[in-house]
């Protein structure tokens, strides 16, 4: 495509050079670039894209787009001058990708908590009806046929356009979205049109970057103001901020809720450690999920396909059929007499909502291990040290992704919660997270409920240096067979 199709409808400053060159791909990292590629130089938080034109030149870049005034420019390059990179990166994919959003409708799903879920069992429902469905989200984006594991939530502008691409060419009809504050408040999805969006539910979370509560529910709220006209928004109707999300939008609404009236209210509500069972407008749903936030999450899935016009009967059959969702509520079980659950849990609201959902169930001891990331909001440390001990009769405090911030530090604000509380629950500190999931496995006795909160579907641990293989699940399993092989010796 040549550069002048790519710039379409772009705000732009100057032009320095041929802007009928050939672009064969966008790249907003330069260490991709390849010999006809176009570089984006976006100013991020950690680096200015600015400085690595020299880079993607000797990689034989044909053009460059800018949003600042260079020193020198090279006479045999194109150079695009427009006020902001970033937001100029989705109408450059837009135009790049030919849209392909007139042939897909997207859902988006935005929210702090129930979002992978929500999304999957939308998914779920879609495929159900004979639509090839895709799915851009934390744990995967698949295109339709294939899977591959997502680097974030929501990924930058260019990489969805290119996904919604390869989709469109597959005969995808349908894709569902996580769309994370970040994404929205960095314009990554400002080009984008919405089928039906939905609002799961506001907690505390990522306050190291929006500050406030208000300007982190604003955030998600720009969802709303995306939809097409016809598109509906799907509201929960319990949240604190629900009024707040109905009052973002004067597209049509549909409300979902347990404790209040809504347009979609679940009753009778029955919880176990096999699934939950609940009544919404006389058909009763029995499903394998476990936790009322599962019936929260279910209910968002139900008012997003029933906005598709499709059928509630065919809806719960739906979601009758679906078993789980890799690293949320994921019980795992060789055999022990003991249950043990690995969950993505890592705010406040969702470590509540696990540790609840245990409650529930018949069990002697809860056994918590837990640790919260590095680089993230930090006010949720002590918070969530307070929740453990409130909520477990053991807890086993550990690393989760520490990045660049020391383990030991980290910690540290996570113990000023559980020594400010008035519970005296016994807990221990276990910096590595493998010896801390075997102190918790190995303490654990017959109908007891271990709890590995925090990592979830994950395969990996960062650390500041290095990035290591690392599963909860496989190292759950792997302290689970050497405890049942020493009570076999004995």
């Amino acid at each position: 495509m040549y550069l002048d199709k790519v710039i379409d409808n772009l705000d732009v400053e100057y032009i320095k050079g041929n802007k009928m060159v050939e672009i064969n791909e966008l790249r907003y990292d330069s260490r991709n670039i390849e010999p006809g590629d176009l570089f984006i130089c976006v100013q991020g938080f950690k680096t200015d894209g600015h400085k690595y034109i020299d880079a993607a030149l000797k990689k034989e870049a044909n053009a460059v787009v800018i949003d600042k005034d260079l020193d020198n420019y090279d006479e045999n390059i194109t150079y695009v001058k427009v006020p902001n990179s970033r937001i100029a990166m989705p109408q450059l994919a837009k135009n790049f990708f030919e849209n392909p959003l007139q042939e897909i409708d997207l859902i988006g799903v935005t929210g702090t908590n129930g979002k992978t879920t929500t999304t999957y069992l939308i998914k779920e429902i879609l495929n159900h009806q004979g639509y090839k469905t895709g799915l851009i989200g934390t744990i995967e984006v698949f295109d339709g046929e294939k899977s591959i594991d997502a680097s974030r939530t929501t990924p930058e502008s260019i990489d969805i356009y290119r996904y919604l691409a390869e989709m469109r060419d597959k005969g995808v009809k349908y894709t569902v979205m996580e769309v994370s504050s970040h994404a929205l408040a960095l314009h990554r999805v400002d080009t984008m049109d919405f089928t039906a969006g939905v609002f799961t539910n506001l907690t505390q979370d990522h306050l190291d970057y929006h500050e406030t509560m208000e300007e982190y529910a604003g955030e998600k709220a720009k969802l709303f103001k995306k939809l097409k006209t016809n598109g509906k928004a799907v509201i929960n109707n319990d949240d604190d901020f629900s009024q707040f999300f109905k009052d973002s939008t004067t597209n049509e609404i549909i409300t979902y809720g347990i404790k209040n009236v809504s347009d979609l209210r679940a009753e009778d509500l029955e919880l176990s450690l096999e699934g939950v069972k609940f009544t919404l407008n006389n058909l009763r749903y029995e499903l394998n999920l476990t936790g009322k936030f599962n019936i929260y999450n279910s209910l968002a899935a139900v008012g997003a396909a029933k906005s598709l016009g499709i059928s509630e009967e065919l809806i719960k059959e739906s979601l009758e059929s679906v078993k789980g969702i890799p690293g949320r509520f994921e019980t795992i079980n060789i055999g022990q007499d003991f249950t043990v659950i690995v969950d993505y849990a890592h705010t406040p609201d969702s470590m509540i909502n696990v540790l609840e959902a245990v409650k529930h169930f018949e069990h002697k001891d809860i056994i918590v291990v837990f640790g919260c990331g590095g680089e993230r909001d930090k006010g949720k440390r002590p918070i969530m040290g307070q929740i453990a001990v409130e909520k477990g009769d053991y807890v086993v405090v550990t690393t989760d992704n520490p990045r660049s911030e020391e383990p030991e530090i980290i910690i540290k604000e996570i113990l000023k919660g559980i020594k400010s509380s008035q519970y005296d629950t016994p807990y221990t500190v276990e910096v590595e997270r493998e010896a801390a999931i075997y102190e918790a496995i190995n303490k654990a006795r017959k109908d007891d409920v271990v709890v590995i909160i925090g990592k979830g579907h994950e395969t990996y641990q960062v650390f500041a240096d290095k990035t290591i293989d690392f599963n909860d699940k496989v190292v759950a399993k792997k302290a689970l067979k050497e405890k049942m092989s020493e009570f076999k010796d004995v």
